[in-house]
């Protein structure tokens, strides 16, 4: 690791005056289990780590309209153990429950999830989150099980967001803080696949501080997780699901797989066979194929495709009760 200067903010305002221009100015420690093992292993080596963890209007669950509001240094302990977010969002609070280490539960947040870097090992050794070497891809004829089954371009790694999916299928929005002001992004809109190594899988940039998520009042929802283990591993495929009903049917309906795609991946077609009608098991199975319909499998990972079908299913039955 190399040298770095550290500022310990209590204000928004002196958090966001330490952040720099670029990538390499400063970084936010907020939990610090992704920012640190990054920088030990020389991946990024910020200046200057900027904290957050002791700004007080940065953490809390409060009701927002019909919604809720969840600050930035929430923790997945604190996000695992609230009423209003089992309640009424019973998606967000099963894709917490996913991570079983208690010492990433009790350190994470939810900020530095939404932010963290992908788990790519070719990224993580070095090749940048595109995964090249001498401008051509090492991804596409190596080690590739965990990667892509929709890549983007270039981008074959996965989004390793826990908490991205639910939040995209809820319509969740990112309030983004700078010293020259605030701005919103939707959380569909916040992850992004970039084409350049030097760019970056979200839609923060270096001066921003991520201080809040609101969610507006959802359906019926639910995350469904596949994982090869249950500790101290990332699921191989996910499906969150939000069902708006009118009776017995489905008037309006939002799908979205996760880990299968270098953004929370939006199911849109899916989505469509579900409108107007009563979710039974034949249905749900008919949408999980429809929500794969489109996958390009690299030559390790095509397993995904039955994974991520198998997750809308059981997602869609989960939240519909049946």
């Amino acid at each position: 690791m190399n040298q770095f200067s550290y500022v310990n903010a209590t204000t928004l305002k002196e958090a966001t005056a330490a952040l720099g221009s670029s990538w390499s100015d400063a970084a936010v420690l907020a939990g610090g289990t992704d920012i640190l093992s990054l920088m030990k292993d020389y991946v990024v080596s910020p200046a200057r780590l900027v904290n957050i963890k002791n700004i007080k209007e940065l953490g809390g669950i409060s009701k927002s309209g019909s919604g809720l509001r969840i600050g930035a240094t929430v923790t997945f302990d604190e996000l695992a153990s609230n009423a209003m977010v089992r309640q009424m969002f019973p998606s967000l609070s099963q894709a917490v429950m996913g991570v079983t280490s208690p010492q990433i539960r009790n350190m994470g947040t939810v900020g530095g999830d939404l932010c963290q870097r992908p788990r790519c090992w070719y990224f993580r050794l070095g090749h940048g989150v595109l995964g090249q070497k001498d401008g051509k891809s090492l991804v596409a004829e190596g080690e590739n099980k965990y990667h892509a089954i929709f890549p983007e371009g270039a981008a074959h790694f996965v989004s390793a967001s826990s908490l991205g999916p639910a939040l995209v299928a809820l319509g969740a929005r990112v309030k983004l803080v700078s010293a020259a002001g605030s701005r919103e992004v939707d959380a569909g809109k916040f992850f992004v696949a970039p084409q350049s190594n030097l760019a970056r899988e979200i839609a923060l940039l270096p001066n921003e501080v991520l201080t809040e998520i609101t969610i507006p009042a959802g359906g019926k929802n639910a995350t469904y997780e596949v994982r090869q283990k249950d500790a101290l591993d990332w699921p191989l495929a996910t499906a969150s699901v939000n069902l708006t009903m009118k009776g017995n049917t489905v008037s309006a309906a939002s799908i979205v797989l996760g880990h299968v795609g270098p953004t929370p991946y939006h199911a849109a077609g899916a989505e469509k066979a579900l409108i107007g009608k009563t979710i039974t098991a034949d249905l749900a199975m008919a949408v999980g194929d429809a929500a794969v319909q489109g996958a390009k499998p690299l030559s390790q990972n095509a397993y995904k495709i039955q994974l991520a079908r198998v997750a809308v299913k059981r997602a869609l039955l989960q939240a519909a009760g049946v």
